[in-house]
């Protein structure tokens, strides 16, 4: 077996690792604003909002439109393929407006989750094949990151050797074709929160998982520096009689991340996992709080907990828009705060701050 291969040249590895390090700069995270139309529709309908083409926009509109101070804590978007393409309502592209204030404009490129076959339910993501010229167009359009989620499922016999393998290369393959178009690929392996599983379960799956993980980056000859990680917290399973304490789960998740997650990686940017918006920070403020060594900056990819309150807020309506508003920059205050382990629980309430944002088997 020949180890002989090439590394990005000198050019691209400072270009990736300039746009890896901005995104995980102190105190900043990232907005994921990348539901897909069905998702979106989800978010409309509990507000009592019609999913049309109109009102995806203009959510997005308010959202991107939002105080430009939301660039002290927000430092990139994650956009659907939809969204990079809108406009506001006088004409501005949404991607002018975002880098107008210093936010760096990202990608969803993975085309959702299908059956893994010969598994117990268990799935793989697809989008590989169109996925370079894809990428090429992307950052032509003004993306300097991508987001690709893969997904798996603690049960009895879960996940299994097959998927865990199976999704694990899928994410260096992905991780591999965005760097050779010069996108920083945010690689996501996404353990869900649902079953009875306890906290000590939780650890030992996200570490076999996350060990995979780089093992297939290594395989594939992934540039490190020019990475970010998006895991799950480790948490007890929802079903789970035994609850953890905020302490506890920050524990766990930094040993399953010391013990896996080479210190070249930049960042780690969790997703919130059905968490509510408060625990969300609560728990990202106790992961930087940990007092053991954590060589990589730990801040947020949100999405559910980033939105919730704005949307309750928005209700859909023009005059509610500041109110909408209002909400982002507090939570995103919050969780900038959270990342630098500086946030008081309860400090900055908001409309929906402790409403469960689970949903069961969660799909984009």
């Amino acid at each position: 077996m020949t180890t002989y291969f090439n590394y990005p040249s000198k050019e691209l590895q400072e270009e990736l690792s300039r746009i890896a390090k901005a995104i995980v700069a102190p105190g900043k995270g990232i907005l994921a604003a990348d539901e897909s139309v069905s998702t979106m529709g989800k978010r409309l309908a509990d507000i009592g909002c019609e999913n049309t083409d109109e009102n995806r926009r203009a959510y997005r509109e308010l959202l991107f439109t939002s105080d430009p101070k939301l660039a002290e804590n927000v430092s990139g978007v994650i956009l659907f393929h939809e969204t990079l393409y809108q406009k506001t309502s006088d004409g501005t592209p949404f991607v002018e407006i975002l880098k107008k204030r210093g936010i760096i404009p990202g990608i969803k490129v993975d085309k959702g989750v299908v059956p893994l076959f010969g598994s117990e339910d268990e799935c793989t993501t697809q989008g590989l094949d169109d996925l370079a010229a894809r990428c090429a167009q992307y950052k032509k359009d003004g993306c300097d990151f991508a987001k690709w989620r893969c997904v798996l499922k603690i049960g009895k016999n879960t996940p299994s050797y097959q998927a865990i393998l199976e999704n694990a290369n899928v994410l260096a393959r992905y991780a591999s074709i965005c760097q050779s178009q010069r996108i920083v690929p945010i690689v996501e392996p996404e353990i869900l929160p649902d079953g009875d599983h306890d906290l000590e379960r939780g650890l030992k799956v996200t570490e076999v998982v996350l060990a995979a993980v780089y093992k297939a980056l290594s395989d594939h000859h992934v540039y490190l520096e020019g990475t970010l990680l998006k895991p799950n917290m480790v948490t007890p399973g929802q079903s789970c009689a035994k609850k953890a304490s905020p302490q506890d789960v920050a524990l766990a998740t930094v040993l399953a991340l010391r013990r896996t997650v080479p210190a070249a990686v930049p960042g780690i940017t969790f997703l919130s996992g059905g968490q509510s918006e408060e625990e969300a920070s609560i728990h990202l403020n106790a992961i930087n709080q940990v007092p053991l060594l954590k060589p990589w900056a730990l801040t947020f990819s949100y999405g559910r907990a980033l939105q919730a309150s704005v949307l309750r807020a928005w209700q859909g309506k023009k005059e509610n828009v500041a109110a909408g508003q209002a909400e982002l920059l507090k939570r995103a205050k919050a969780n900038a705060l959270a990342c630098q382990g500086k946030y008081v629980a309860g400090s900055i309430p908001s409309f929906a701050g402790n409403t469960s944002l689970f949903v069961k088997s969660h799909a984009y």
